[in-house]
């Protein structure tokens, strides 16, 4: 008797344990992705804005974690399978967006008007569950928001399966819900959606030559869905939270750069546009709206940008606005969370990239500047007697047969390009690992060096799905 009685005692332990470890830890997660912000570029906006001794606001996450980035079959990843491996927990080719690990990339065609619209994906493929799919089953809201084209690799893993991420018009037509490609694994649709990119959604016109072909405007559909369709701040700005909400905030492509957005000219649709605090901020509002709790992710795509153009005072500028989305978004969960025991917050980054902090400059030199010493101050000089910068990079196009002095005017200037060791026409990725950061609830499991594809376990029990 007493022994049928411990086994039952031990059987109803297990059970408790089971279910204890099931219970989820955070009711909200907000993932923040920094495009391309490896540790080196982590550092130099770090320098930038604060100086040496100073902080960002990432920086001053309790939790912190090594994480290794490369692809299933490659050393160096794109965007596309570091961060559908963070979404979905499966190591992918590069450039295949959320599918099986044995999906081959095949490039889209061009369609009638010279745009990469046909999907040459070949029918039958698996797809990879995404953490946001799994949020949205189990009742939550969700929602992805980014500075890019909204259609672009990293926002794109949470919410669509592709072979390729340059099949960008059939990916937005994934958005739409009951529409024509529809995924149906997002139900009834994902909540919050924003970025660039609004050609991707509405036809093809002499006045939009990189539409659709199709004729489609799905932004139209979403309308028709209870969507309120958003393209600038003020309209953001104005938008219920109570309803479904999908914001473009440009015309052709990307949204402009931090440096751009907030110059006193502004170029471009940059003076409409919100930044990425009003973005992260708004969709919080309309995300918190559901009682079971959210998913949401956030990204700062143009850091990437910035860095394979190697300029990076521009990538640095919106490091800056990406860590300022961050202490908004913590300072605005505590209101009524104030101990983030209901909020799961992670900060990482996709990929490294090629950019090195260079020579023995002075503490205290600015980051963008020429190298000056720090014995001396004075210029400091290479094997030919010329002045270098201390930011460079690995690769890029800017790589001179006969280097000249650089002056601290030049190597300030906005549009400055930094110097690269190897000439290609752009900028590549680094194979290095990346920092990711974490605080609140379930944060205590981000931690050691771990594969980019362990993270999504992390979130899916964090979460309790």
């Amino acid at each position: 008797m007493k022994s049928a009685l411990k086994l039952s005692l031990l059987g109803a332990l297990v059970a408790a344990s089971v279910a204890n470890a099931q219970a989820a830890d955070a009711k909200n997660v907000i993932f923040f992705l920094g495009d391309g912000m490896g540790p080196s570029v982590v550092t130099a906006a770090r320098i930038y804005k604060y100086g040496e001794a100073g902080s960002l606001n990432m920086d001053k996450l309790e939790r912190t974690a090594r994480i290794k980035t490369f692809a299933n079959d490659a050393q160096t990843t794109d965007s596309a399978p570091s961060m559908a491996a963070y979404m979905t927990g499966v190591k992918m080719n590069n450039e295949v967006i959320s599918m099986a690990q044995e999906t081959i990339a095949k490039e889209p065609g061009r369609d009638a008007n010279g745009n990469l619209g046909v999907d040459n994906c070949p029918a039958g493929g698996k797809s990879a569950t995404t953490i946001l799919e799994l949020a949205k089953a189990k009742g939550k809201a969700v929602g992805a928001i980014t500075t890019t084209e909204l259609t672009h690799a990293t926002p794109a893993t949470t919410f669509s399966h592709i072979c390729n991420r340059n099949a960008q018009y059939a990916i937005a037509a994934q958005t739409v819900p009951g529409g024509t490609g529809y995924n149906t694994a997002l139900g009834d649709g994902v909540d919050v959606l924003m970025g660039g990119g609004r050609n991707h959604f509405t036809p093809w016109s002499t006045s939009n030559r990189n539409g659709r072909a199709d004729g489609r405007n799905l932004l139209n559909e979403f309308a028709a869905k209870g969507y309120t369709v958003a393209a600038t701040k003020a309209e953001m700005a104005a938008a219920p939270n109570n309803k479904k909400f999908i914001g473009l905030y440009s015309t052709r492509s990307h949204l402009e750069y931090e440096l751009d957005r907030t110059a006193a000219t502004p170029t471009g649709e940059g003076a409409t546009q919100p930044s990425l605090t009003d973005m992260t901020l708004k969709a919080m509002a309309m995300l918190s709206a559901n009682t079971n709790g959210y998913f949401l992710m956030v990204e700062g795509g143009r850091i990437d940008h910035a860095l394979h153009g190697i300029n990076a005072k521009r990538a640095l500028a919106d490091t800056i606005a990406f860590d300022d989305a961050i202490k908004a978004a913590i300072d605005k969960v505590k209101e009524t969370d104030p101990t983030l025991a209901n909020t799961l917050i992670v900060v990482t980054a996709d990929h490294d990239h090629t950019m090195a902090i260079n020579g023995y400059s002075k503490l205290g030199n600015p980051i963008l500047d020429i190298s000056k010493g720090y014995r001396d101050g004075l210029p400091a000089k290479d094997a030919d007697g010329k002045t270098y910068t201390t930011l460079v990079f690995g690769n890029g196009p800017n790589r001179p047969d006969m280097r000249a002095d650089i002056s601290s005017v030049q190597a300030q200037a906005d549009n400055y390009l930094q110097e690269t060791g190897v000439r290609l026409a752009s900028e590549t990725h680094g194979g290095g690992d990346v920092k990711l950061l974490s605080t609140g609830a379930g944060s205590k499991a981000f931690k050691g060096t771990m594969d980019n594809t362990k993270v999504f376990e992390l979130l899916k029990t964090a979460l309790g799905l």
